[in-house]
């Protein structure tokens, strides 16, 4: 039987709820027809955002929204979307599809967006093709309190009170689309764009976002960091990280969503557990010097990546989502979890329509993912407690350069005093029994939610409920521990009331 170690007496850390971030990017159907229709759509909607898909969002509490972008981001010129409809400036949008992108949607809808979620706002500026000029009149056009142009210009565009920006990135992806930039130089421009992103409301500071790595690109960490602290400047309240999960580790033939064996399983899970490699890789570099970790991991894309659905636009990056991707997204959660005390922001790529997404629309139809489900469970996380707690593991898989252990866990103390605890079985043929040890703690209850299906099992607009999740009641309960059998192909969630 295996063992499950838990100790409530203690605490490892706070579980940030921006560990569960969404990305939301001007990119195939994911704004448009995915989030925003527009006020004159047949399709339900408040200010012209899908009522549907928006109810299903809050569902899972989403904690923040990164916007525009992306490569995206770093093309985009913000007072295009502002003002009228009728008078936005159109454009072709280079880098996803060649399509027209109107601009209906830009700073006041999303901000509309995040107010509907009750959400924080996680906006991502242009140093690409930017101008100093251009983000800091655009901070000061969300946020300044008072008489200037650009809090002139939102109150005549209908916005009379600044908005809240929770998080500024200062560019995207600087070390490829957003300028193919040297890691110096871009430390350089960091330190002198990030200037201008003024806090002008002392209470509501902005959190600055310094552009990360690419995967394993230590490099770029180290030397970004070294520039930035060069004569003790140093200023940036986090960094990012942008790591995709491929089957092949190729991006030319990334493998298909829904076709693929059990060697394609064991690939994928081992692609993605590479994620703490890189977690504890950049960690290191941080560490030398953020030694008190003030400076936030923010891992802002993160999620698999297949080729394209047949016969879609292939610029659009529409996928659909098995249980293989709810594993990657408990996996995942759980690491995020486990590495709270430098990982503070997490935001799966993307939220509606694009990888491997929580929501798929197909007109006014609309679907939840198994991702969905998983995000439904561990939301239980958010802003709780990580917990001190262990699993013991055995390696599965069919080749050896494709193992995986069985398990991954994680566990959390809400504010009630309740244990969630998250598990993921990797295995696709065993089921695995598992004794739960609480040091110190005698359980009074347990309740629990599962998610299982076949390896390829997915909803479709067609069969919409194929896979969700349904309770779990096979829990024994003996003093201080649990007994319980997590099946194969599973994510688990299991709510624990202390005596």
């Amino acid at each position: 039987m295996t063992k499950l170690y838990v100790n409530p007496k203690v605490k490892k850390g706070h579980l940030n709820p921006e560990l569960q971030g969404h990305f939301s990017e001007h990119l195939g159907r994911c704004i448009y027809e995915g989030i925003y229709v527009g006020e004159n759509s047949d399709i339900p909607n408040v200010n012209g955002m899908r009522t549907d898909v928006v109810e299903a969002l809050k569902e899972i509490h989403v904690p923040v929204l990164r916007w525009p972008g992306g490569c995206f981001a770093d093309e985009y010129h913000w007072k295009d979307g502002i003002g009228p409809r009728e008078g936005r400036k159109k454009m072709i949008n280079t880098h996803w599809g060649g399509v027209v992108e109107d601009n209906s949607f830009g700073t006041h809808e999303f901000m509309e967006l995040c107010r509907q979620l009750g959400c924080k706002t996680y906006i991502n500026g242009n140093m690409g093709s930017g101008t100093v000029q251009e983000m800091s009149e655009w901070v000061e056009y969300m946020t300044f309190d008072g008489v200037s142009p650009m809090a002139d210009l939102r109150k005549a565009n209908g916005h009379e009170a600044p908005w809240t920006v929770d998080y500024f990135g200062v560019g995207n992806e600087n070390w490829g689309c957003g300028g193919n930039m040297r890691p110096e130089f871009y430390g350089d421009m960091y330190r002198r764009y990030q200037t201008y992103v003024r806090n002008y409301n002392s209470g509501k500071p902005i959190h600055k976002i310094a552009c990360g790595a690419n995967a394993e690109d230590y490099h770029w960490t180290d030397k970004v960091l070294e520039t930035v602290f060069d004569h003790g400047f140093g200023y940036m309240s986090g960094m990012s990280l942008h790591y995709y999960t491929l089957p092949t580790g190729k991006w030319d033939k990334k493998g298909s969503a829904l076709e693929f064996d059990e060697k394609d399983w064991y690939r994928t899970l081992k692609a993605t557990l590479k994620m703490e490699q890189l977690i504890r890789g950049h960690g290191a570099i941080m560490d030398q010097y953020d030694p008190k970790k003030k400076i936030g991991m923010i891992i802002d894309e993160w999620g698999t990546w297949y080729d394209v659905e047949p016969g879609t636009n292939p610029g659009f990056l529409y996928q659909q989502n098995t249980m293989r991707d709810a594993l990657v997204a408990g996996i995942n959660l759980n690491l995020f979890n486990k590495h709270c005390d430098r990982v503070k922001m997490a935001n799966i790529a993307q939220m509606v329509n694009v990888l491997q997404a929580v929501i798929l629309t197909e007109g006014a139809k609309m679907v939840k993912t198994p991702t969905w489900y998983v995000f439904h469970m561990y939301q239980h996380h958010q802003d709780g407690e990580l917990m001190e707690s262990s699993v013991e593991t055995k390696e599965v898989g069919l080749e050896e350069d494709a193992k995986v252990p069985n398990l991954t866990e994680s566990v959390s103390m809400s504010r009630d005093g309740k244990l969630h605890m998250t598990i993921t079985n990797l295995s696709l043929e065993e089921n695995y029994e598992v004794e739960s040890v609480f040091a110190d703690s005698r359980v009074k209850a347990v309740k629990g939610e599962i998610l299982t299906g076949d390896r390829s099992a997915h909803n479709t607009f067609e069969a919409p409920n194929e896979v969700h999740t349904e309770e779990f009641a096979a829990v024994s309960v003996d003093g201080d521990r649990i007994r319980f059998t997590v099946p194969a192909c599973s994510v688990l969630h299991l709510e624990v009331t202390p005596e």
